[in-house]
């Protein structure tokens, strides 16, 4: 076998040059090195990586020709895309199968544009793997596989945490049952969406007691919005407790007031505290309180207050039948009584959180007639007490739902506290 030994090979003439014959095969030799500083062409597929082995776990810059695998459980994690130069690859997998928690951002170099879009890239399927090329300074980098992804990285929609979070379908729904925080980390764009779907209950009000009866107090207010839009920021939640039953004995013997919840600079109010026998009305809330006034049988609460469009909820109910049977509180779909003697209105029905499930009943009337217990209104509604002597009942928690009115000289319910809901779409 032959070798020429020499530090350079030029063409004769021309800047063209044959390496052997058609049919020839070279070999490299184990260890050697092919150091490319020009332009490969003919060498094969192009667009592909060479994965790192290493596991990313924070925020790092991409190198061109690189595949990295990112492991998302510890929290959120950022890559920075190298310089865009046509035909530089970088490739992205879901180590865990957590970016649909904790998702990947892809932050553009300079004005690199991600799919045509000036906006940063997030990654948010679970087991997602996507391989981008560099084309040029229009598209900049577009993807060529994405393995488990359900769309396009630059189609992008909300991306929050905080509160309870639940997957239906496309969508993400955000359950607070206490105060916290909705962070915003991703707003949508063009292609995508940016708005979001509100509920908001307050807290119901607490039953009354009296020397004979107590009112069924009223719900929380109940707000609904299928669309508002939302931005890249922290929004404060505020989940609003239920208001305490009247105590016994003692005083005093009013139910306390329902406390609002709120979002977005939305506002729903506390249902209104019930009285007990002879006290002087109703109070007003989101929803009011029954009568519970002897001399005054139609003093119940006014719903709707503070007053907003539409109306966040209904009054209370008259005492009837000679102060036999106290009033019903207002509920966020009906007025208290409406059902009968003593009953609180129903709440509404939504299907928010993909089932449909009632909010912001009120709480039912004490009372001897009819003779027994009365189921509070359809939406956590406490029951109102009837003989033998019964305590009123509370209203369920996280529902707005009002306490139930007393009889005898039991305690009232306490009022149910409110809730919030948020619900958008994270993917197509």
């Amino acid at each position: 076998m032959s070798e020429i030994k020499v530090n350079k090979i030029s063409p004769r003439s021309g800047t063209a040059f044959t390496l052997g014959d058609s049919g020839d095969t070279f070999t490299i030799p184990s260890g050697a090195t092919i150091n490319n500083q020009g332009t490969a062409v003919n060498f094969g597929a192009t667009g592909s990586a060479s994965w790192v082995t290493t596991v990313k776990t924070s925020t790092f810059t991409a190198v061109a020709g690189e595949g990295y695998f990112v492991n998302t459980t510890g929290g959120v994690v950022s890559v920075n895309l190298p310089a865009g130069v046509a035909g530089a690859v970088v490739a992205i997998k879901d180590y865990a199968g957590t970016f649909d928690t904790n998702n990947v951002t892809l932050v553009q170099n300079g004005s690199d544009k991600i799919g045509g879009s000036t906006v940063n890239a997030t990654l948010f399927t679970e087991g997602i793997a996507v391989t981008l090329v560099f084309i040029d300074s229009t598209q900049g980098w577009l993807v060529t596989d994405s393995g488990l992804q359900s769309e396009s990285p630059t189609t992008q929609y909300v991306t929050a945490t905080g509160g309870s979070i639940a997957t239906s379908g496309d969508f993400k729904i955000h359950t607070f049952t206490g105060p916290g925080t909705l962070c915003v980390s991703c707003a949508g764009n063009a292609s995508g969406s940016n708005t979001i779907e509100y509920l908001i209950v307050g807290a119901g009000g607490g039953g009354g007691r009296g020397c004979s009866h107590g009112a069924g107090a009223g719900a929380g207010g109940y707000r609904v919005s299928p669309s508002i839009p939302v931005s890249v920021q922290g929004y404060p939640i505020v989940v609003g407790g239920g208001g305490a039953g009247a105590p016994a004995p003692g005083s005093p013997k009013y139910g306390g007031d329902g406390n609002l919840s709120s979002g977005f600079s939305i506002s729903s109010a506390g249902g209104g505290g019930a009285g007990g026998w002879n006290d002087s009305g109703g109070r007003n809330g989101g929803s009011g309180s029954g009568s519970a006034s002897g001399p005054t049988p139609t003093n119940f609460g006014v719903g709707n207050t503070p007053p907003v469009s539409p109306p966040q909820g209904n009054p209370g109910g008259p005492v009837t039948n000679a102060g036999n049977s106290m009033g019903g509180g207002g509920g966020a779909g009906e007025a208290g009584n409406t059902d009968g003697d003593r009953t609180g209105g129903d709440g509404i029905s939504n299907s928010i959180t993909g089932s449909a499930v009632f909010y912001a009943g009120g709480g039912s009337g004490g009372g001897s007639n009819p003779g027994a217990d009365i189921p509070g209104g359809e939406g956590g509604g406490g029951i109102g007490g009837g003989p033998p002597s019964t305590a009123g009942g509370a209203g369920t928690a996280n529902t707005g739902g009002g306490g139930g009115g007393a009889f005898s000289s039991q305690a009232g319910g306490t009022g149910g506290s409110g809730v919030v809901i948020i619900k958008y779409k994270f993917q197509n």
